[in-house]
Parts: C-alpha cells; structure tokens; sequence
C-alpha cells in the first residue's frame, strides 16, 4: 500500500510537526485514510452489510512520525453483504428505504509510509 505524503510542509514551512493543519477532503491520502476507517467499522460490526463513505466532512492531518489523519466521515449502508467480501469500489449504497442507513464517524488514522503500516486507534460511529 503506497501513501503519497504530499501534505507533509517543506522543512522552512511554518507547520511544527504535532500540531494538526486542516486538509482538503478530496487529497488522496485523505480519501484512502477515510477508506482505512471504513474497514476498521466494517469489521468491527455486526451489520449483515458493508458501510462506505459518502462524504469525507473535515479532515486534519498531523505529522507525528509518519501522517495521523483526523477524519470526520459519513457513511453509509451499502447493497454488498459481508460475507461476499466484495471491493468497496464496486459496492452501491443502498436504495430501499428500510435498509438505508447512514453513521457519523470520527477516525484517527496513523500512516507510516516508510514501514507500510497503518493503525487506526479511534474508529467511532
């Protein structure tokens, strides 16, 4: 898994490391941080259905050995079941009335590029 790190400041930036910055919700390392946490609820819950993002509402990032994304996500009930273990990408939200669902969410992503690891401490819904 190859992170782009293009939000990290040059060194003579005015950004400290530690110190949380807003960023763009439609960058490529917060869409892909958002999907992290998706996974995280998804196999976390007791839904018959996957979840997928819908809307990314504000991101933060901080720089703090590696990237520590700060996420508040909608997501939403999709038409793939769980145990078809289907890519998201190919998954549609749901469009019958009863089986909509819709979650706020609250993700903190931790991307290390360097060591290819990923922890998601808080993954709340």
């Amino acid at each position: 898994c190859v992170v782009s790190v293009t939000n990290v400041p040059p060194p003579h930036s005015t950004i400290r490391p530690g110190s949380p910055v807003p960023v763009n919700t439609n960058n490529p390392g917060v869409r892909k941080a958002a999907r992290f946490g998706v996974y995280r609820y998804n196999n976390s819950s007791n839904d018959l259905f996957l979840f997928k993002e819908s809307r990314i509402k504000k991101a933060m990032v901080q720089i703090v050995r590696g990237l520590k994304y700060m996420l508040h996500v909608e997501i939403k009930r999709t038409v793939c079941e769980k145990r078809d273990h289907s890519s998201l990408d190919s998954c549609h939200f749901q469009r019958e009335k009863n089986l909509q669902r819709m979650l706020r969410c609250y993700f903190e992503v931790w991307i290390t590029p360097w060591t290819h690891k990923i922890h998601i401490p808080v993954a709340q819904c």
